[in-house]
């Protein structure tokens, strides 16, 4: 399989880490593995993790240190292998660019571009995911299963992940179903389909099969009588059948089993 591209994201703005750590989330073949505002945290995520990627803020206001710092202390540091630097920065100083690339930042994107966005500066990190890794490959470390993340840690980014994807097809927060919904894509993703697992479910709330399935059933009928279609068809690609218009919801917690299954 595959490996995705581990990437640490240095950003003091937590309405962009959230954006970026999303559209991540919902993207396979990429995995955001730390997040820091921090410089001295961000030089240990580095040698834990050794990300393929770094994102780096130049200026941590809201955090401690700055871009300039870790670059420093980076090729200082006796880490096995250096990461690809993809700068992210609202100063415009030619200066400021000079030096930051001296210091080995690979490619800077302004955040005052028109077509900036969270997802773009991800979207460009997928484009180089090769040759990224490629680079990696040639500085003779491997990074298979280089992660000091603990099963909680794994668990938790997993619950993050579905609820993502169920926010995007318009799962309702408040619907019991959905609670439901993002236990019954985890269990599948860790024990597989030979399970009964509306009958997990049940038991793991005290409630009968039935009304366990029937909410799950309900929280997905809700969403596809009340989101955008486009936003569906983006982000939910399973075939349904025309005369139902909704997916079941064997088909639902498979598809997102299997989707979340090969990105964790």
């Amino acid at each position: 399989m595959e490996r995705d591209l581990t990437v640490l994201l240095i950003e003091d703005e937590p309405v962009e880490c959230m954006a970026i750590t999303n559209y991540a989330d919902t993207l396979e073949g990429i995995k955001v593995v730390a997040v820091t505002n921090s410089v001295e945290q961000a030089l240990k995520h580095a040698n834990d993790y050794l990300p393929d990627a770094v994102i780096l803020d130049i200026e941590l206001r809201k955090g401690s240190g700055n871009g300039f710092m870790f670059l420093e202390k980076l090729r200082e540091s006796d880490i096995e292998a250096l990461p690809y630097i993809l700068v992210t920065t609202g100063n415009t100083s030619q200066i400021t660019y000079d030096h930051v690339r001296d210091l080995g930042a690979d490619f800077i994107i302004s955040k005052h571009q028109e077509d900036y966005s969270a997802e773009a500066v991800i979207d460009f990190l997928c484009s180089m995911k090769s040759a990224i890794q490629h680079y990696a490959k040639r500085q003779g470390v491997s990074k298979e299963l280089l992660t000091t993340e603990t099963p909680e840690e794994i668990a938790a980014r997993m619950r993050k992940r579905i609820n993502t994807e169920l926010e995007l097809v318009g799962i309702n927060p408040k619907m019991l179903g959905k609670k439901y919904l993002i236990d019954a894509i985890q269990i599948l993703v860790k024990r597989g389909r030979s399970i009964r697992i509306c009958d997990e479910i049940a038991k793991m709330y005290g409630k009968t099969e039935p009304s366990v399935e029937r909410s799950m059933q309900n929280a997905i009928n809700a969403a596809w009588k009340g989101a955008d279609i486009e936003d569906l068809r983006k982000h939910y690609t399973a075939r349904i059948n025309s005369e139902r218009g909704v997916p079941t919801l064997a088909e639902f917690l498979y598809y997102y089993a299997d989707k979340i299954g090969n990105n964790i």
